[in-house]
């Protein structure tokens, strides 16, 4: 009995974290180390912390162990109205199935809801699922629900935008207009002032006109530092001009804006990535400020996928994997400020990703059977702890042999 009191005694930790390749950003760590978690924080990062102190090992030689991943651009506000698309409808998706298994603790939901519906988004959502889910507010008050709904500029209230988000401001973390197609830009000015009245940034998907609305006044005139310009390798179609002209090149204004402040958004998509923009803009010098998904039920059933085949193709694109986990973690924490999230500082909540990267050769592409790119590396997640505890775990890290 004295040799059981003295062991329980002796352990610190609940869980240890020992033998990976830690890479935290924030914390300017990038080489093998070991993490103690105790109760639902980081508890310690060292080189070497001794097994007996934990009551449980995890073995993590040969990976690379990351901050939870922080996916800024998602569609969670899922629900049965038929009419709803994105907003409490079919479209949006529920997050715990698409977040863990890769490695993602934290989303926001960008534009789903609006400040007329952000409360049954919060109740139906955000209050049952165990994903972390944050959000940005439509500037539309009733949401992403498709037209005729997110032309109305009647609806784009910036007053009223703002007195929600200030109300929930552990929860709302941003503004967003999406899909309005004209050549006006007041949509733009009521986000920017919604924005301003609750000190918070705006994300723009840019929408349609024809010919298109200029991306140089968009990032030089209207956006302010700190803003957030999504889809960053979409457009160069229909109604919405891309970063790189016919040519490849990129728009002589692109890197001005960024280093202005102008935040580059990955926002993948269905249909909003383009490797014939992508790969000639990295190529130049262009990397994007954080990486997202923009995950809903088409694009995880085409291109897109899941977080981690997205970092996958920025990592054979030309970015390392730690500017890969560090666009995918610290950066977009900064973004919608919420600096306690995206580091294993200790004290801080343990939301971790254990990642495996593969070798061999991968197909990547933009949509089912349209543009394929193929790659080395392939970017798999191994174990996701939210809060110190265990809710992914794709091959047995935690798990004993069934006949030992």
């Amino acid at each position: 009995m004295l040799g059981c009191m003295l062991t329980a005694t002796a352990q610190q930790y609940d869980l240890l974290i020992k033998g990976g390749h830690v890479m935290d950003p924030k914390n300017k760590i990038n080489e093998v180390m070991d993490i103690a978690i105790a109760g639902n924080e980081v508890a310690l990062v060292e080189k070497n912390i001794a097994a007996d102190l934990a009551g449980q090992v995890i073995d993590a030689s040969g990976l690379y162990v990351c901050p939870g991943l922080v996916d800024i651009h998602t569609h969670n506000f899922y629900g049965l109205d038929p009419y709803g698309q994105y907003s409490s409808g079919y479209s949006s998706i529920h997050p715990d199935g698409f977040t863990f298994p890769y490695g993602v603790t934290t989303v926001v939901d960008t534009g789903g809801s609006g400040w007329r519906n952000f409360i049954q988004f919060k109740e139906q959502v955000i209050d049952r699922v165990r994903t972390r889910v944050l959000a940005m507010l439509n500037i539309v008050g009733h949401g992403m629900k498709g037209s005729p709904y997110e032309q109305n500029l009647n609806d784009m209230d910036p007053k009223m935008t703002a007195m929600v988000a200030r109300q929930y401001p552990e929860h709302i973390v941003g503004i967003k207009v999406a899909h309005y197609s004209g050549h006006q830009w007041e949509q733009i000015d009521r986000l920017v002032e919604a924005g301003e009245r609750a000190n918070i940034p705006v994300m723009v998907d840019f929408g349609g006109a024809n010919p298109p609305l200029s991306l140089e006044t968009l990032f030089m005139e209207k956006l302010r530092p700190g803003d957030i310009y999504t889809h960053i390798f979409g457009g160069g179609g229909f109604g919405r001009e891309a970063i790189v002209d016919k040519g490849g090149n990129l728009r002589p204004f692109v890197k001005a804006a960024q280093e202005r402040g102008i935040v580059y958004d990955v926002g993948h998509g269905g249909s909003s990535f383009a490797f014939k923009h992508a790969i000639p803009a990295m190529e130049q010098g262009l990397k994007p400020n954080t990486i997202s998904t923009d995950s809903h039920m088409s694009s995880i059933m085409s291109g897109m996928k899941n977080m981690n085949n997205v970092m996958s193709k920025f990592l054979n694109m030309g970015m390392n994997l730690n500017e890969v986990i560090t666009a995918s973690t610290w950066t977009p924490a900064q973004v919608i400020n919420r600096p306690d999230l995206g580091h294993l500082t200790p004290g801080a909540e343990a939301d971790i990703a254990i990642l495996n990267v593969l070798e061999g050769d991968f197909g990547f592409t933009e949509k089912t059977g349209e543009g394929k790119m193929m790659g080395s590396q392939k970017i798999e997640n191994e174990l996701t702890i939210l809060a110190g505890k265990v809710v992914w775990d794709l091959n047995g890290l935690t798990a004993p042999l069934w006949n030992e």
